[in-house]
C-alpha cells in the first residue's frame, strides 16, 4: 500500500452547516398578507438580480438568424439563433406544430434541458444521434416533442455551457463531452466577475422570452416553461424572476439547499450562487412564481432529494404552498410525486399546462 490508514478525519463540512444554520434564508418568505407578500416579492428579485449578477448584463438587438428547417412527424423544426448578450448569441430550435395555420397565435413552451442531455437536442427529440437516444429513453427527455405534438409552439434552447455552447475545453465529438457541459469552468469564470452561471441561464431565457413576444405566431401572454433537473432549476429561476412566465413545471429540481447542494456538494457547480443561501432557500424561490402557475414533479427515489429523501422536497413545498396560500391561489400550485428516480415523469404535467395556458 502506498499510503497508509487514516484514523481520523479534521473536515470542514459539519462547521459549514452550522454556519448554514445560523445564517440561512435571511429573506425567506414570511409574509401574513396579500400587500406584504407584493413586497416581499419585489425586495427579493432585486436581491437575487444582484447577487446572480444580472445587473451586469447587456441588453441587445436579438438579431434572429434562420439556420435550417426539416419537417418532421407531427411538427416543424427550425434552427435559430439569436443574440443575448453583445457577441453571445443562444441556438435553439423552434418546433411548430402541424395545427398551426397561417395568421395562428399559438400558447408557447420553453422546454429547458439538464445534464447528460447534449443540450438542446433532448428536449428537442434528437432520436437520429444514437447518444441522445439513450438519454430520451432513460429519462423520459423528449418533453418538448411532446408538447408540440399537444399544440404549443416550442423553444428548446442551448443553456450556455451546453451542446453548441460548450467552452473550449469540450468542444469536440467525443461521446462523453457531447453529453456534459462546461458548467464548472464557466461558473468559476462567472463568479471571479461577480457574476453566476444561474444569472447567465436567467438572463438568456428572459431574453429569448423577448424574442417569443416579438413572433407574430406566438400568444404573448400564454408563455410557459418546463424543464428536468438543470432545466428545472432553469425554469424555477426564469419563472421567479419573470412574471411572464404564467406557467411554470419544475421535474427534479426541488428540494432544501442543505440536504442537497450543501451535504452533497458534489453536485455540478451550475448549482451555486455565492451567498445565495444567506437569503433564501428553493421554497421561497417558489414563492416567488406565486400566484401562477407551478407544478413540481418529484421522483420519491431521486437521490437528489438529499439524505432525509421526500421529506426534504416536502419541506420547500409547504414554504411555496404558504405563499400560493398568502395569494389566494391554492389552486395554482401543484405538487406530484410519482414513484421512481431522476426523471420526467409528465403524468399530470401536461393537464395542468393545458388548464393554465391554453
Amino acid at each position: 500500500m502506498r499510503t497508509i490508514h487514516t484514523e481520523k478525519y479534521y473536515d470542514t463540512t459539519p462547521h459549514m452547516v452550522d454556519v448554514y444554520n445560523r445564517n440561512a434564508r435571511s429573506m425567506g418568505f414570511c409574509c401574513e398578507n396579500d400587500n406584504e407578500f407584493l413586497i416581499w416579492q419585489d425586495k427579493v428579485r432585486q436581491k437575487l438580480f444582484e447577487i446572480i449578477g444580472m445587473n451586469m448584463m447587456e441588453k441587445c438587438e436579438p438579431e434572429p438568424e434562420l439556420l435550417g428547417s426539416q419537417k418532421m412527424d407531427g411538427y416543424t423544426r427550425n434552427k435559430i439563433t439569436i443574440q443575448v448578450e453583445p457577441g453571445v448569441r443562444m441556438p435553439f430550435y423552434q418546433l411548430i406544430p402541424d395545427i398551426y395555420k397561417d395568421n395562428m397565435i399559438l400558447p408557447c413552451m420553453i422546454t429547458t434541458h439538464g445534464h447528460s442531455s447534449g443540450g438542446k437536442y433532448s428536449p428537442a427529440g434528437r432520436k437520429d444521434i444514437p447518444a441522445i437516444k439513450d438519454q430520451i429513453d432513460g429519462y423520459n427527455y423528449d418533453y418538448g416533442v411532446r408538447f408540440a405534438k399537444k399544440g404549443y409552439m416550442v423553444f428548446c434552447p442551448d443553456a450556455r455551457a451546453f451542446g453548441e455552447r460548450r467552452e473550449w475545453m469540450k468542444q469536440n465529438d467525443n461521446e462523453e463531452d457531447f453529453l456534459t457541459s462546461t458548467c464548472i469552468p464557466l461558473n468559476h469564470i462567472a463568479i471571479s466577475l461577480g457574476m453566476s452561471l444561474t444569472g447567465m441561464w436567467s438572463w438568456d431565457l428572459m431574453r429569448l422570452t423577448d424574442y417569443i413576444q416579438t413572433r407574430a405566431d406566438c400568444d404573448h401572454e400564454r408563455i410557459g416553461c418546463a424543464g428536468l433537473s438543470g432545466g428545472g432549476l432553469q425554469t424555477l429561476w426564469l419563472a421567479a424572476m419573470d412574471e411572464r412566465i404564467k406557467c411554470a413545471v419544475v421535474s427534479g429540481y426541488f428540494y432544501g439547499y442543505l440536504d442537497s447542494l450543501l451535504k452533497l456538494s458534489g453536485n455540478c457547480g451550475c448549482n451555486y450562487v455565492p451567498g445565495l443561501w444567506r437569503y433564501v432557500d428553493m421554497g421561497d424561490l417558489g414563492a416567488l412564481v406565486a400566484p401562477r402557475a407551478l407544478l413540481i414533479e418529484t421522483g420519491s427515489d431521486d437521490p437528489l432529494n438529499g439524505e432525509r429523501g421526500i421529506i426534504n422536497v416536502i419541506e420547500q413545498v409547504g414554504i411555496t404552498k404558504r405563499a400560493y396560500a398568502v395569494a389566494g391561489a391554492e389552486n395554482n400550485l401543484y405538487h406530484h410525486i410519482f414513484k421512481g428516480g431522476h426523471k420526467w415523469d409528465g403524468e399530470k404535467t401536461y393537464d395542468f399546462v393545458a388548464d393554465h395556458l391554453i
